[in-house]
């Protein structure tokens, strides 16, 4: 038996007191993080197994109450180890969102979810965050020139193409913190959402939120990057949240103006981050599963690029050397 996995049957024996329990695999994530389902006396409980070496859990526990607080639903945690990294958790059980998602529930799943990021976006979450300043939104977008422009496509790019992402990188840094800031999830997707029978969603993957722009978790629900949607549905999606937000005292009618544009905007710095983390991990983490959701991530920015003469260059880049050049490795 692995030394980990050892450690954690051990941890749940004693100091946590289980008594004939089964640990089988469950999943793992796109970092260290591992996780096993317990199965004890005919409950159900998730293990989170994460090297502290490797993650530090204090993030997540911090944010888990945070959010139980103001009505997300997020696991409860019944133990936990922080010198070891271990976590035991309710079980939220294996339906997440992109495993049933389809026109006939799509309209009550959003729903749930969008009143859900509300919840997220209360003042009271706000205290204490890291900010979503302007460097981490730039070292964000770093990840698509280094990762996937570089290492995973071996371009090599003009100096021109230089210049233009350095001032497209600063531009859409502009628009972000030019929202009102909020508590943002960070990973709001429709892989870290799990249907449940009350309180729906179950919401996962929180640990990294951060005080940041109004639009993100909008972004990341709706121009997710593992499943996509008709433009008029994520149009109408849109309204809706702000309709919600308004009721909520999120966001005021004069923000309506600016809220196209800094959705869309939003949108454009996430999927540069996001293509870019999809080639680290497989560049360096070696697990290249994650290059086939490129194509449908920075179709994204090609789609909105026509309304925005700011992304001409970036649309040209993508739509000319990036997308042929990911197109043909997963050719291969």
């Amino acid at each position: 038996m692995p030394e980990r996995l050892q450690a954690l049957n051990a941890w749940l024996a004693d100091p946590v007191g289980l008594t004939d329990f089964e640990v089988t695999p469950a999943s793992g994530d796109a970092s260290f993080r591992r996780y096993f389902r317990v199965n004890c006396d005919g409950k159900s409980y998730i293990a989170m197994d994460a090297p502290p070496d490797k993650e530090d859990c204090r993030p997540f526990v911090d944010i888990a109450h945070r959010f139980r607080e103001q009505g997300v639903n997020v696991p409860v945690i019944h133990a936990q180890d922080l010198a070891q990294g271990f976590l035991l958790l309710d079980d939220f059980g294996g339906t997440h969102y992109l495993d049933v998602l389809e026109r006939s529930n799509v309209e009550l799943l959003y729903g749930d979810a969008l009143r859900s990021i509300c919840r997220i976006q209360k003042q009271p979450l706000w205290d204490g965050l890291p900010p979503y300043d302007r460097v981490l939104l730039l070292q964000e977008m770093e990840l698509f020139r280094e990762w996937l422009c570089q290492r995973q496509l071996g371009l090599t790019l003009s100096d021109n193409e230089q210049q233009m992402l350095d001032e497209t990188f600063g531009l859409l840094a502009d628009s972000a913190q030019g929202q009102p800031y909020v508590c943002v999830h960070r990973d709001f997707h429709c892989r870290n959402l799990m249907v449940t029978s009350e309180n729906n969603p179950g919401v996962l993957d929180f640990q990294d939120a951060v005080f940041g722009p109004v639009t993100y978790d909008l972004v990341s629900l709706l121009r997710d990057c593992y499943i996509r949607w008709p433009i008029e549905k994520v149009d109408a999606w849109v309204q809706d949240y702000f309709e919600l937000a308004l009721e909520n005292d999120i966001l005021g009618d004069e923000h309506w103006a600016s809220f196209p544009r800094w959705f869309d905007l939003m949108g454009v710095q996430r999927q540069l981050k996001a293509s870019g983390i999809f080639a680290r991990l497989n560049k360096r983490d070696g697990k290249p599963g994650y290059l086939q959701d490129i194509p449908r991530t920075l179709g994204y920015i090609l789609d909105v690029a026509p309304h925005y003469p700011m992304l001409e260059g970036l649309a040209q880049l993508v739509r000319e050397r990036v997308l042929p050049g990911i197109e043909g490795q997963l050719g291969d």
